[in-house]
C-alpha cells in the first residue's frame, strides 16, 4: 500500500512545499520500518539457522525506525506550525536529539525474541522493546501537545488527518502490547500514511483539472512558503481576454491551447498557476527572470498556435517586478484583483507594470473597506439630514438623509472616500439598507410632521437599483416602522437608471405604486440627458452643485440650465437647486421658479439632534440678515 502511494506522489506534478518534502520523508521512513518489520519476523523464525548478534541487531533495528517514524509525525507537524526559521530549528533538534538517545538505548539494552512452535507468536521483548516503546509514546504525546497548543495556526483538516493517524497507531501499539501475536503497528502506520497523502498531501488537489497547471490553492500555500523563507519574488499574469480563430474545431482550439500551455511552463525560472478562467500567474524567482520571460513570451505570442499557426492569442500582460512592494504575500490576489478593476491602462494598452502608487491604493482601498465593514459591525453608521427649503412655502419642508461613518477613533470618515468603495466591493447594498433603517426608525420616533417636514429623501446606488428584491426590502421595512410610504423620496442618479434598466424600473413602478416618491439625483453630471427624465418616473429633478456653479461662472451653461428647466417645469417637474451657499444664488434660484433650495446657505447636513433643534424654529428667509 505504501509502496503505491510512493510510487503516485514521485510521479505526480507537484509543488515544493516544505510539508511536501516532511510528508515524503515520513513516507520513505514508514516503508523502510514495514521492510524491517517483515525482516525482523523472518530473522526471529530463522534464529536457530542466523547468528544471534545479527538477530537482535535486525530487531533492533526496527525498533528504532518505529521510533523515528514518531520522530517523522513531529517534523511533519513542527514543518507546518513553525514559519521562523529559527524557530523550526530549534524544535527540531531538540527532537532530534531525543532521537538519537533513543537509538543509543535501544541499542545497548537487551534485547528478546519468541517464536512459538506453531510460528503464529513472533514478538520482541525486554528492556530494549520497552524503550522503543516509551519513546515512541513520549513523540505521541509531543505531537498531540503541539496540535493542542497550536491549534490557532493549524487548518482543521490537517489537525483532524493528524490526530486520526496518532489515536490508529496508539491503539494499534496499545493493542499489539497486550496481545503479541497481533501484528497490527505497521499496518496502522501505512493506513495513517494513506489518510494524510489522501487528506492533505495529495498533489492533484493543487493542480488545475483542465490545463494541469499548478491552482489557485497552490498559489496560496506556495506564498505563504516563501513568505516564512523570507524570499522575495516577481509576477506576470496573463489575462486572456480575446482570442481570435480561423474557423477551427474545436479539437483544434485545444490542441493550440494545450501547446501554449507547454510553451509558457518551459520559460526558465519560474512556476505557472492558473489562479481565474482567463488568468495564467506566472512566479519567477529574481526580476532578471522575470523580464527575460516576459520578453520571451510577448515575442511568441506574436505568432499563432496549433496547426497551421492558426491560433491567435492576444493576452494583456500585468507586471509586479517585486514582492518587496507589497506588506505581505497574502495581498497578491487582492493586488491583481483591484489593478484589474481600476486600470484603463490595461484595457489600452494591454500592458501594466504595478507601481508603489497602485500598491498604496490598493492597501489604502483595503482599509476603508475594513473601516466600512467594521462601522456596520460595530454600529458606527450615523445618518445626517440636510434641511431643504421650499420657495413656494417660505419653510424648510424636507431633508436629504445622508450618511456618515466614524472610524475607531470617533473621526468622521470622508463620504467622498468611502461611497464609491462601497460601491465597489458590493457594501452598498447592506449600507443602504441600514441607512434606510436608520430613516425610517427617526420617522417613526419623531412625528416630523408637527414641524411641517413633508419627507425625507434618502440616496439610492447603482447597485441598489439592481437589485431584485430592492422594493421587497424598502417595504418590509417601512411596515416594520409604520413609516407612511409619502413620507419617502428616494432618490435616483442617472448611472443607476443606466445599468440593468428593467430590474430597475420595475423597482422603482413597485415603490411608486406603494406609495414612494423618486427623485433624479445629481442631473448636471455625468451622462446628463433629458431622455432620463422621460424615462424614469420621477417627480423632482435635482440640480447639482457643479450645474449651478457653472449658471453663475460660465454664460454659455447658463443658457444650458435655462433650457433645461423651462422643460423640466413644462414636464410637471419640480427642482431641487443643490449647493446653494450665498444669498445671491439664492435669491437667482428662486427669480427662477426653482421649487425647492438645498445648500448651506440654510445649513450644513446635522446629526438628527440638531437637525429637530434646526426644524423646531420658525426658519423662513425674512429672519436671515
Amino acid at each position: 500500500m505504501l509502496l503505491v502511494i510512493v510510487w503516485f506522489y514521485d510521479h505526480q506534478k507537484r509543488l515544493h512545499l516544505n510539508t511536501g518534502k516532511a510528508f515524503f520523508h515520513t513516507l520513505l521512513v514508514a516503508v523502510v520500518s514495514i521492510s524491517l518489520d517483515a525482516l525482523s519476523i523472518v530473522a526471529i523464525c530463522n534464529r536457530e539457522r542466523l547468528p544471534e548478534l545479527l538477530v537482535k541487531l535486525v530487531c533492533k533495528t526496527y525498533l528504532i525506525s518505529l521510533v523515528f517514524l514518531a520522530l517523522g509525525t513531529v517534523y511533519y507537524i513542527c514543518t507546518d506550525i513553525y514559519t521562523r526559521k529559527v524557530q523550526y530549528h530549534r524544535a527540531i533538534h531538540c527532537n532530534l536529539a531525543l532521537g538519537i538517545a533513543a537509538v543509543l538505548l535501544i541499542y545497548f539494552l537487551p534485547i528478546s525474541v519468541h517464536c512459538s512452535e506453531d510460528g503464529r507468536k513472533v514478538y520482541t521483548y525486554g528492556p530494549s522493546v520497552l524503550s522503543a516503546y516509551f519513546f515512541a509514546v513520549t513523540y505521541l504525546l509531543i505531537n498531540l501537545f503541539l496540535l493542542v497548543q497550536k491549534k490557532a495556526v493549524i487548518r482543521e483538516s490537517r489537525r483532524k488527518a493528524m490526530l486520526f493517524w496518532m489515536v490508529i497507531w496508539m491503539g494499534s501499539a496499545v493493542i499489539q502490547f497486550f496481545n503479541n501475536e497481533l501484528l497490527i503497528v505497521g499496518f496502522a502506520s501505512a493506513v495513517g500514511i494513506m489518510v494524510l497523502y489522501i487528506k492533505l498531501e495529495n498533489p492533484e488537489v493543487n493542480l488545475d483539472r483542465q490545463t494541469g497547471l499548478f491552482n489557485q490553492t497552490a498559489l496560496t500555500r506556495y506564498l505563504r512558503q516563501l513568505s516564512n523563507r523570507e524570499k522575495h519574488f516577481s509576477i506576470v499574469l496573463m489575462v486572456f481576454a480575446h482570442s481570435f480563430y480561423k474557423n477551427i474545431s474545436q479539437e483544434s482550439e485545444m490542441e493550440a491551447e494545450m501547446e501554449m500551455i507547454g510553451f509558457v511552463t518551459k520559460v526558465p525560472g519560474m512556476m505557472a498557476f492558473k489562479t481565474a478562467g482567463d488568468e495564467i500567474l506566472l512566479l519567477f524567482e529574481t526580476r532578471t527572470a522575470a523580464e527575460n520571460g516576459l520578453e520571451v513570451l510577448k515575442k511568441r505570442f506574436e505568432t499563432g498556435w496549433g496547426k497551421d499557426s492558426s491560433v491567435f492569442l492576444r493576452p494583456s500582460w500585468i507586471y509586479l517586478p517585486s514582492s518587496e512592494m507589497i506588506k505581505d504575500v497574502s495581498d497578491v490576489p487582492y493586488l491583481i484583483k483591484y489593478v484589474r478593476e481600476n486600470s484603463k491602462e490595461l484595457i489600452e494598452n494591454g500592458f501594466l507594470q504595478i507601481d508603489d502608487a497602485m500598491v498604496r491604493e490598493m492597501y489604502e482601498t483595503r482599509e476603508m473597506e475594513r473601516t466600512i465593514f467594521n462601522a456596520m459591525e460595530q454600529d458606527r453608521i450615523t445618518v445626517y439630514y440636510q434641511p431643504i427649503y421650499s420657495t413656494k412655502e417660505g419653510r424648510i419642508t424636507s431633508a436629504e438623509a445622508l450618511v456618515r461613518i466614524t472610524n475607531e477613533e470617533g473621526k468622521i470618515v470622508p463620504p467622498y472616500d468611502f461611497v464609491w468603495v462601497a460601491e465597489k466591493n458590493g457594501m452598498m447594498l447592506r449600507l443602504g439598507e441600514i441607512i434606510f433603517e436608520k430613516v425610517c426608525r427617526f420617522i417613526s420616533e419623531n412625528d416630523l410632521e408637527k414641524y411641517g417636514i413633508q419627507y425625507i429623501e434618502v440616496n439610492l446606488s447603482a447597485i441598489q437599483c439592481a437589485y431584485e428584491l430592492f422594493a421587497d426590502k424598502y417595504i418590509a421595512t417601512m411596515e416594520k416602522y409604520k413609516v407612511r410610504p409619502e413620507f419617502i423620496n428616494l432618490e435616483i442618479t442617472e448611472t443607476a437608471a443606466m445599468g440593468a434598466k428593467k430590474i430597475v424600473l420595475s423597482n422603482m413602478q413597485k415603490l411608486i405604486d406603494y406609495g414612494v416618491s423618486f427623485s433624479l439625483d445629481d442631473f448636471g453630471t455625468g451622462q446628463s440627458n433629458l431622455n432620463y427624465i422621460v424615462d424614469m418616473p420621477v417627480e423632482i429633478v435635482k440640480f447639482d452643485r457643479t450645474m449651478i456653479n457653472s449658471y453663475f461662472e460660465n454664460g454659455k451653461a447658463k443658457y444650458v440650465m435655462d433650457a433645461a428647466m423651462h422643460m423640466i417645469h413644462g414636464m410637471q417637474l419640480e427642482i431641487v437647486a443643490e449647493g446653494i451657499e450665498t444669498k445671491e444664488q439664492y435669491e437667482t434660484m428662486k427669480e427662477l421658479d426653482i421649487s425647492f433650495i438645498q445648500g448651506y446657505y440654510f445649513s450644513r447636513p446635522v446629526p438628527e439632534k440638531e437637525f429637530l433643534e434646526y426644524i423646531s424654529r420658525d426658519v423662513v428667509v425674512s429672519d436671515k440678515q
